[in-house]
């Protein structure tokens, strides 16, 4: 029987190299919040990730393979904390709130998201409709469950796709409120934003 140790010793090198490949991203991430795409150059991100220069070609072809990967791996890790903030008992109207407050809370956490996201369409197109086409297929399967259950009245399935573009719409909106302020801030807070959007998917805007 062969010895276990060399199976073991590649495995720990295959978690190093994971978690180098995961510190770089996260560097990105920051040098790109704080810089844009423009000025998140190889050197300062390998600064910030407080590794040699040189290993950045281990994990990457270039800077460009870099940003097409970092929106696709952020939109990853948004979903997965939506996932984890979601209480599998709730549905309709109470889930989406659950949805957009995790949203929001991952902006939070992750200040330099909403640069990636909004410069990627320039810097990374690619990564950017990757990201884009993954989150409309999600909300497309989950409102066709809450079709499914009753949860949407007055729809037909073929209009889904449409309402999933208008709903990305509004939180893209949403978060230029909390990012930018262009508002009271009393009056744009993440909670009462969240209210006002459970308000209209609930009540519509026009009654007649």
């Amino acid at each position: 029987m062969k010895p276990q140790a060399p199976v073991k010793l590649k495995r720990t090198r295959e978690a190093k190299g994971e978690d180098t490949r995961l510190a770089l991203f996260e560097a990105a991430v920051q040098v790109v919040g704080e810089e844009g795409y423009a000025g998140a150059g190889i050197a300062k991100i390998m600064a910030r990730a407080n590794l040699a220069s040189g290993t950045f070609y281990n994990y990457f072809e270039s800077r460009q393979d870099l940003f097409n990967q970092l929106l696709p791996a952020l939109g990853e890790r948004l979903l997965a904390h939506i996932r984890g903030r979601i209480d599998d008992s709730v549905a309709g109207i109470e889930r989406e709130k659950q949805r957009i407050e995790a949203y929001f809370d991952f902006c939070r956490k992750t200040p330099g998201f909403l640069r990636v996201l909004n410069e990627a369409e320039v810097f990374a197109p690619e990564a950017f409709h990757k990201h884009i086409r993954r989150f409309q297929d999600g909300y497309r399967r989950s409102l066709i469950r809450s079709h499914s259950r009753g949860e949407i009245a007055g729809w037909e399935l073929e209009e889904i796709d449409v309402l999933v573009f208008m709903l990305m719409g509004l939180r893209s909106y949403m978060t230029m409120l909390y990012q930018y302020e262009y508002i009271d801030p009393r009056k744009s807070n993440i909670e009462s934003m969240i209210n006002i959007y459970a308000k209209l998917l609930k009540n519509g805007l026009f009654s007649k």
